[in-house]
């Protein structure tokens, strides 16, 4: 396994289409990759469609990086805890999170998991043991650590804990004291370092000084390898042994993924600005959708006609989800007073009573409840 500067890589570059598979996966893993992929690249694709529409506020695409976060999510145990950046509902995807579980975090609708209290994008979902996303750069990567320590000081068997942050997330107080700590401690943790090369406008040579971002990893005792992360095979194996070593007792890795982001940091985001077009032309060329495409092919798993029925389906069940979602009303307005406290105190008891008849007397509702535009 390549570390600190070297590149570990599976596949060839796209045109070439030659490459082992890695041990352990059969020709329905293979496909089921590929699947996820796609399914990543039509949700993202609807989803930036959906914001500009004016039907969602806001969306954080991940085109370009299908191969970083499915090659890692495979790698996954059922038992595992994630602590996921506001870029990676690819995971969500791949592990058969339901989509309107999806589409109502992104509406914040009624049955929106969150009800509504998060950003779009920033998904909690308990069922695949995924921490709540939050926005301020860096903060999963401490968090993680310490779950990872609590996970080693209770003796849970065959559970790691993963972080993914990008590039820009190494500048965070959170990375070095995240990596720290687990290094220390040898906690079973691996910390995905997607490198896209962006932090929004910042190109990556004006974020560190270090040849790679792996090479942090030698600072806190930990080992650090360097990936191709449009090579979805590769990223697969260099996080499966991650997380054997993790469970084995071996320690932490950093894992860094060298990708490119296809597109802007946010629906609020325009990359023309900041980025030379060559270089999206560039990396438009090793789009690892179809780097994957051409290897499968090459290995007569995947066919034209195979992927147009896949496509066709996977439309077809964000386009019900999609009209599921939107058709959902707004969280009740009583919903703010929620899950704080187990026992709700007098004080917001009297809270609530006077938000009630203050929105009856509005005339803006009828009394009984029901969604109200704060």
């Amino acid at each position: 396994m390549a570390t600190g500067t070297e590149m570990h890589v599976v596949m060839e570059a796209k045109g070439k289409a030659k490459g082992r598979t890695p041990k352990g996966l059969g020709d329905d893993d293979l496909k089921a990759l590929f699947r996820a992929m796609l399914f990543t690249r039509l949700f993202d694709q609807r989803g930036m469609n959906l914001q500009r529409q004016g039907r969602i506020g806001f969306f954080v695409p991940s085109m370009g990086q299908e191969a970083s976060q499915i090659g890692t999510g495979y790698a996954m145990g059922n038992k595992d805890v994630l602590y996921p950046s506001y870029r990676t509902h690819s995971l969500a995807l791949l592990k058969g999170v339901p989509l309107k579980v999806l589409y109502d975090q992104l509406w914040g609708n009624a049955t929106d998991l969150v009800k509504g209290r998060q950003m779009p994008n920033h998904f909690a979902i308990p069922s695949i043991n995924w921490v709540s996303i939050s926005s301020p750069i860096g903060t999963q990567i401490s968090q993680a650590a310490g779950a990872a320590r609590a996970a080693q000081i209770r003796g849970d068997k065959d559970v790691a804990v993963w972080a993914w942050f990008g590039d820009g997330g190494t500048s965070s107080n959170d990375f070095h004291a995240g990596l720290n700590f687990a290094g220390v401690w040898k906690a079973p943790c691996i910390f995905m370092c997607e490198n896209n090369h962006w932090a929004i406008s910042v190109p990556e040579e004006m974020q560190t000084a270090s040849v790679s971002f792996a090479d942090k990893a030698v600072a806190y005792g930990m080992r650090g390898v360097r990936v191709d992360g449009n090579d979805v095979l590769a990223v697969y194996e260099a996080a499966r042994e991650a997380r054997d070593r993790a469970i084995k007792g071996e320690g932490p890795t950093l894992i860094e993924t060298v990708t490119f982001r296809m597109g802007p940091h946010s629906s609020s985001d325009d990359p023309k600005r900041y980025q030379p077009p060559e270089l999206f032309e560039a990396w438009q060329k090793r789009d690892p959708i179809d780097r994957y495409r051409e290897w499968l092919e090459a290995k007569d798993l995947w066919s034209k006609d195979e992927e147009e029925a896949l496509a066709a389906e996977l439309q077809k069940e964000i386009a019900t989800a999609v009209e599921a979602a939107e058709s959902t009303p707004a969280p009740d307005v009583e919903t703010v007073f929620d899950d704080v406290y187990a026992e709700l105190p007098k004080m917001l008891i009297e809270q609530r009573e006077a938000l009630r008849a203050q929105i009856k007397a509005s005339g803006a509702i009828e009394d009984g409840g029901g969604a109200f535009p704060l």
